[in-house]
């Protein structure tokens, strides 16, 4: 189910901006694929029982490769790394922390050819690695204050829906984990399809405002 998952992740994306501006042999979706492969071939079982895998990756490419990946090159990491973090928590893996993809030029290799490093890195003392996954993709972090979500331009995350309140919900730390409130919105918030006043959140839930859904994402 994970390869088909990254596949799924990468095609769309190729599909997309790397249909327009790419200009090499080589595909995403290998370099995905192998990324995978250097995940699952990396795991390790700790002393909790938990399946631990990789979570930074090197793709180190061809001179001439990288410089046809330039143009994509922010999407295309920001993508393989999502596809990995899609691989991980379909898998049941975790990380030590955040997932990151680097690339790397190997003036050695023929252009076509690559190889992938994964290491396991443990995310400095006191980095959030909790975030709201927004719509677009993107992630915002969730630190030490709440993250305001409503329809004001000065929330954290401003949507414009009419049936989103000024101020609706936040997702704030808590003693054991992060919480989503509501903040007496006029629709309610849900997770996971519920509506809710103020619920525990847990890794892969689904915070609903309005007509906006946001996963969550936590270690």
């Amino acid at each position: 189910m994970g390869l088909h998952s990254v596949e799924r992740r990468l095609e769309r994306t190729v599909d997309g901006v790397f249909s327009r501006a790419f200009r090499s042999q080589l595909k995403p979706i290998e370099l995905g694929k192998r990324l995978v492969r250097e995940m699952d071939a990396g795991r390790s079982i700790d002393v909790k029982g938990r399946t631990i895998v990789p979570n930074a990756f090197t793709i180190s490419l061809a001179p001439d490769d990288q410089a046809a990946f330039a143009e994509i090159h922010d999407a295309l990491v920001r993508e393989l790394a999502e596809a990995a973090r899609e691989h991980g928590f379909e898998e049941g893996y975790s990380f030590l922390g955040p997932v990151a993809v680097a690339i790397a030029v190997d003036p050695e290799l023929r252009p076509g050819r690559f190889s992938v490093t994964a290491r396991m890195e443990q995310r400095p003392a006191g980095k959030v690695v909790a975030a709201l996954v927004l719509p677009d993709g993107s992630r915002l972090p969730v630190g030490t204050r709440p993250v305001i979500i409503g329809r004001q331009a000065e929330c954290d995350i401003a949507l414009t829906e009419p049936n989103v309140s000024r101020r609706h919900a936040e997702v704030r730390p808590a003693e054991d984990g992060w919480v989503v409130a509501d903040l007496g919105s006029t629709n309610g918030t849900r997770v996971n399809g519920f509506v809710v006043a103020t619920e525990i959140l847990h890794h892969g839930d689904v915070i609903t405002v309005g007509d906006t859904h946001f996963r969550f994402e936590a270690p």
